[in-house]
């Protein structure tokens, strides 16, 4: 094939271009900086970072830190700490009557801040249904964020993933709105009675604030969640029982500062850049809930989500994955931006697992935001998840860095302005 000698010169400036920025990523991406980041997050002192501990209270003012010394703006006024209050429901008891009928309490699950609660068909709830073949967390994870009173049929052939919900109610945001799954079919008359003991906390966010320089109210976020399951209940396996959470998810908290660092240093942001670590993923997405919650969807043109990209993806080295992927047309974007690097964004080849809906960026993109999460994480086999062996020493730091170089790149013309997502479209 022939060129004309100007398209050639394109090409070749372009090169330069993407090489420049390449090498100036290099300087501030790459694994020993990325390194020292992460054996802070996912060191032995932090216990596994679980939500509700003076651990993950560390880990949040290690995270404002680099932030302040990125020389980012504080998300929250004068603080880089994003805080916001919690319940923690517990059960005691649970009644429940369907068309006439005692229910096993199983099959029912009940979310409220409230300890003493009873519903009925007269009470005035709104009624969904989630049915065969639909998808069930996109399905609960929007029931439980819809700030509504609900009932919600659940299709009895979800019946072998139904108990996994019971994660929700540890842990919800203080309400007066409830909300209730039910395993079986639509029912005309029922009732419930639930009675629990209701416990108020805090937890916090970690937001940095780098300001557009013409497009201050057109955000680009890019995020992460610092929590992880704490210390194991069980035996210890070879005396270890912290769950130090390495590629889960301090990895995605260390591309979120070293990305802070490198669009500061580079200073040409137009879109203004919120960097975001999320408490309380692994009990519910509520810190990215909450999160969420702070701004117009309209004004975010797309969101970064980072979580495990610490191994290998099934195609080896210089790969990842966008969950999502067909929900937008940011995939092509960021692989257009990475062409001549040799670095490859495939499709979420986990589709059954329901990945984009589990993830941090699920709110924002219920709300048609184009706000994928980014990961390498082989969920067939990625022999350290939720395990005590996650550790530092299991990941590729070299291949890890060359993940976060790549983001920072195929980010650069949304960042600018040049560039916007297409819009996920609501159901």
């Amino acid at each position: 094939m022939m060129f004309h000698r100007s398209t050639a010169l394109l090409l070749v400036s372009g090169f330069v271009i993407s090489t420049a920025c390449a090498q100036s990523a290099d300087k501030i991406i790459n694994a020993p900086a990325a390194e020292e980041i992460i054996r802070v997050l996912a060191a032995d002192e932090m216990k596994g970072r679980k939500v509700f501990t003076p651990e993950i209270d560390k880990a949040a003012d290690y995270i404002a830190a680099q932030f302040k010394e990125a020389g980012l703006q504080p998300g929250s006024g004068n603080t880089y700490l994003q805080s916001f209050s919690m319940v923690s429901p517990k059960q005691e008891s649970l009644t429940a009557i369907i068309d006439g009928q005692t229910v096993d309490a199983k099959k029912v699950l009940v979310l409220t801040s409230t300890a003493d609660l009873t519903v009925s068909d007269q009470s005035g709830y709104e009624q969904r249904t989630i049915a065969a073949g639909d998808e069930l967390f996109e399905g609960v994870m929007g029931a439980a964020t819809a700030e509504k009173n609900l009932i919600v049929w659940v299709d009895e052939s979800f019946a072998n993933t139904f108990p996994r919900l019971s994660f929700l109610k540890r842990t919800l945001f203080k309400s007066d709105k409830s909300v209730i799954f039910v395993l079986g079919k639509k029912a005309n008359s029922f009732s419930f009675v639930a009675k629990h003991s209701v416990e108020e906390k805090k937890l916090a966010n970690v937001v940095g604030i780098l300001p557009g320089k013409k497009h201050k109210d057109q955000y680009v976020i890019f995020s992460g969640h610092y929590d992880h399951i704490g210390i194991s209940t069980r035996e210890a396996i070879n005396g270890d029982s912290i769950f130090n959470g390495a590629n889960d998810d301090a990895a995605g908290i260390t591309a979120v500062i070293l990305l802070a660092r490198y669009y500061k240093a580079l200073g040409n942001n137009d879109r203004t850049i919120i960097f975001a670590a999320f408490t309380a993923e692994e009990v519910g997405g509520y810190g990215s809930q909450y999160f969420s919650k702070q701004f117009h969807p309209d004004k975010v043109m797309a969101m970064f989500n980072i979580e495990m990209i610490g191994t290998e993806s099934k195609w080896g080295r210089n790969s990842a994955y966008i969950t999502g992927y067909e929900k937008s047309d940011m995939g092509k974007i960021l692989q257009s931006n990475l062409t001549g690097t040799g670095f490859t964004f495939h499709p979420d080849p986990y589709p059954d697992q329901q990945l984009f809906y589990r993830s941090d960026n699920a709110t924002l993109a219920r709300l048609g935001v184009p706000a994928h999460t980014i990961s390498t994480a082989k969920m067939e086999d990625e022999p350290n998840y939720h395990k005590v062996t996650d550790h530092v020493e299991t990941l590729d730091m070299e291949n890890m860095a060359k993940i976060i170089n790549s983001i920072a790149l195929s980010a650069r013309s949304i960042v600018s302005g040049k560039d916007t997502p297409s819009r996920v479209k609501e159901k």
